[in-house]
């Protein structure tokens, strides 16, 4: 990672967020002994999601809507060179239609990023559903 003076605004923004207490241990242990870093290490959990109006989100088509009406945060708040390109992306697997919830692309790391939105805790099954698309997306979009 580079060093680069940010600016005041952007600082007090990033202190506000509290950005580095949502990295992960080891992200902040690799910072400290200055070991490689990759794009994974510098998402903040939890991500925060603007909710300007108060809605309590109790599904994840309601997520996706607060995070797509302030699209510029919620980029934000995942780092550095993402690059937004779709919701409810369609791709054709087999003979079915399937819709990712949030295709971005990284242009630091040269990658495309599959988000699938989840408001229950995270089952065998949905991680199945990632590596699908995720799959999709290696076979059918990065040029070799």
């Amino acid at each position: 990672m580079k060093n680069k003076k940010l600016p005041i605004r952007k600082l007090r923004e990033r202190i506000k967020s509290k950005e580095y207490e949502r990295l992960p241990e080891k992200t902040k242990n690799k910072l400290i002994i200055k070991e490689k870093i990759d794009i994974k290490d510098f998402v903040p959990n939890p991500i925060l999601i603007r909710n300007k109006n108060n809605i309590e989100i109790v599904t994840e088509k309601v997520l996706q809507k607060l995070i797509l009406e302030d699209i510029e945060s919620f980029m934000k708040e995942l780092g550095k060179s993402f690059c937004f390109i779709g919701s409810e992306y369609k791709i054709k697997i087999g003979n079915s239609f399937n819709f990712i919830d949030l295709l971005l692309f990284n242009i630091e790391y040269n990658c495309y990023v599959v988000v699938e939105l989840k408001v229950a805790q995270l089952k065998k099954e949905h991680i199945g559903q990632i590596e699908l698309y995720m799959n999709y997306i290696d076979e059918n979009f990065k040029k070799n």
